[in-house]
This record gives C-alpha cells, sequence and structure tokens, in this order.
C-alpha cells in the first residue's frame, strides 16, 4: 500500500519510469537467461564435436549442427569448410564470430538507455512538481508555505525513482557485458581447440 501511494505522489512521470523499470527486468533477467543457455549449449558443442573429430566420424557433424542453435553452430561449421587460403577462412570465421557476438549482445541497448535516461526523467518529474508547488506557494502566500512544502517533498519522489531504476538498469548492464565477455572468451578457446584438431585428424 505504501508503495502505491508513493508511487501516485510522484506524479504522472512514475508511469515512463515504471515501463522503463519493467523493460529493465524484462531485458536483464533474459539476456542472464539466455547467456546460461548459450554456455550449456556451447560446451555441449564442444563436447559432442570432439568427441566426433576424435573418432573420425565427420558425417555426424550433420545432425550436431541441426540439434543446436544457430548462433553456436554457425561458426563451427567454419572450421569443416573448405577455403581457398588461411585467409579466406580467417575471414570466413571472423564474419561468423562477429554474428555471434551480435546475438549475444542482442537488446543490451535498452539496458544502457535506461540506465543513462532514468535519471534525468526522474528529474523531470521533480522539476515539474517543484513549479506546481511554487504557484500553490504564490496563490496561498507566506501562510500556505508549510503546507505547499510538502508537495516539493512529493515531488523529490520522482526522483528517487529515476535513481533507483537507472542503478538497477545499469546493474544488469555492466553485469550481462562481463557474462558476455567471458561467454565469448570461451567460445572462442573451445573454437580453436576444435580447429587444431580437426586439423590433426585430417593428417
Amino acid at each position: 500500500m505504501e508503495l502505491l501511494q508513493l508511487f501516485k505522489q510522484g506524479g504522472f512521470i512514475m508511469y515512463p519510469l515504471l515501463i522503463f523499470s519493467i523493460a529493465a527486468w524484462t531485458v536483464g533477467i533474459q539476456k542472464i537467461w539466455f547467456l546460461i543457455n548459450f554456455n550449456k549449449q556451447a560446451k555441449y558443442f564442444y563436447e559432442e564435436g570432439m568427441r566426433i573429430i576424435q573418432s573420425k566420424r565427420f558425417n555426424e557433424m550433420e545432425w550436431l549442427y541441426k540439434n543446436c542453435p544457430e548462433i553456436i553452430a554457425k561458426p563451427h561449421s567454419a572450421i569443416f569448410e573448405e577455403a581457398s587460403s588461411p585467409e579466406e577462412w580467417e575471414s570466413r570465421m571472423q564474419r561468423r564470430l562477429n554474428e555471434t557476438t551480435m546475438g549475444l549482445k542482442k537488446n543490451i541497448w535498452v539496458l544502457g538507455t535506461v540506465g543513462s535516461s532514468a535519471p534525468f526523467v526522474g528529474l523531470f518529474g521533480t522539476v515539474w512538481g517543484i513549479m506546481g508547488s511554487f504557484k500553490e506557494i504564490g496563490a496561498a502566500g507566506k501562510a500556505g508555505f508549510a503546507i505547499v512544502s510538502s508537495s516539493i517533498s512529493e515531488a523529490l519522489i520522482a526522483t528517487a525513482a529515476g535513481i533507483l531504476v537507472a542503478v538497477i538498469a545499469v546493474m544488469f548492464y555492466n553485469y550481462i557485458l562481463v557474462k558476455i565477455s567471458e561467454a565469448l572468451a570461451n567460445f572462442k578457446n573451445g573454437l580453436g581447440d576444435m580447429a587444431e584438431s580437426f586439423n590433426a585428424a585430417k593428417k
């Protein structure tokens, strides 16, 4: 009940802040869950791929590609594709890795946008509320200052809410960026190991 009362006291600006908050929580939780699944599936692909390479049953790779997400399977498929030169192979691999990176970073711009703009949206709500309070002071005179001062304190709720929403979004953003870097590093290491094993198995 207290939260609902604070929300109402914050004024109309609390509605866009609520939307920002929902967006931050939705994207943050979705990306964390996505990264957990990505790491599990990448590990599975690596283990199965290495088993196939070591047993030299390369025809089984087609089955593995079909049972893993494209974001994981596509860079690995470059290992087994013919190339006219090492440069062409590296260029193809880099393009596939860039696609994987973009897939991992998809929608995190929402967190960055909320983190940078929410405090200003809250501040705008506070300024708007204070302007209204001063109008009331002018109308009520000195005797009404004590009454109107409560309106000013209520207007500050919007700034506090904006800062809170921004802090949550920035925490999600920084955490997810770190986890994306870790996931990509592990993914690239596994990709390199698999490429070396495949080249050795062909000899």
